[in-house]
């Protein structure tokens, strides 16, 4: 289950880890060429709807075809540099050494000593880092190669896991759930509503780490939710 090296830490060296150049790139060009596609569709509906006298929205239609003509695919070139920058800025960066681990993403930094950390593994696409507890200190949307960081973690010292350590401990939530405190259940009922109506990530994440100051651990699929519970040894180093 576990992954190690014989290798001793490495505090001093500095691993990063993002997306490749390239990467990058291909997600600029993606989102540019989607924005050029559809500038030149919606020219192309307003120039054909503007010819039928029967058809609604005459008058947007009228004023977007009489836009010149590259107008419509340049907007939405720029549109669709505006949401590779949002994509980018929403990639996970991680920085670690044999001393602490710096998880950034969304413009937050979060920052976790190495004693703090017990385990590390994937979880689906999400990158979990585990407290000595068994709370999780954090759980982040990661996109990066998975061999890849396992790699990174256990040159470094870190304990790598193929699978979640307490996989076998996680319930379905159900109302009311028994071995949970009313403050917990209520919780959890606020974020399942969140999670079905698509809500922002941003509750949904508040709501897991309010949770977890509860001594609840709590993994989702499909918008189901699952939790376990934990004795807390302390806060969690941030």
């Amino acid at each position: 289950m576990y992954k190690e090296t014989g290798r001793e830490p490495q505090a001093s060296r500095l691993t990063v880890l993002r997306q490749s150049a390239l990467s990058t790139v291909c997600v600029y060009a993606v989102f540019v060429l989607v924005g050029v596609g559809v500038g030149w569709l919606v020219d192309f509906l307003a120039d054909w709807l503007v010819t039928l006298p029967w058809a609604p929205l005459q008058g947007p239609a009228e004023l977007v075809a009489s836009a010149p003509a590259p107008t419509l695919p340049a907007a939405g070139a720029v549109t669709g540099l505006v949401l590779g920058l949002v994509a980018q800025h929403e990639q996970l960066v991680i920085r670690l050494s044999g001393e602490r681990v710096v998880l950034t993403s969304k413009g937050r930094e979060r920052e976790f000593p190495r004693d703090a950390i017990a385990t590390v593994f994937r979880d689906g696409k999400q990158l979990v880092l585990l407290g000595h507890d068994g709370g999780e200190l954090t759980r982040q949307e990661c996109d990066l190669d998975t061999g890849r960081v396992a790699d990174a973690f256990t040159e470094h010292g870190y304990a790598w896991a193929d699978v979640d350590p307490h996989q076998g401990e996680f319930r379905r939530w159900v109302p009311g759930a028994p071995g949970l405190e009313e403050g917990a259940n209520a919780l959890l009922k606020a974020r399942q509503e969140s999670l079905e109506k698509k809500g922002s990530s941003d509750d949904v994440e508040e709501l897991r780490e309010e949770l977890a100051r509860l001594g609840v651990v709590v993994r989702d699929e499909k918008r189901r939710q699952y939790w376990r519970t934990f004795q807390k040894a302390g806060p969690a180093a941030e």
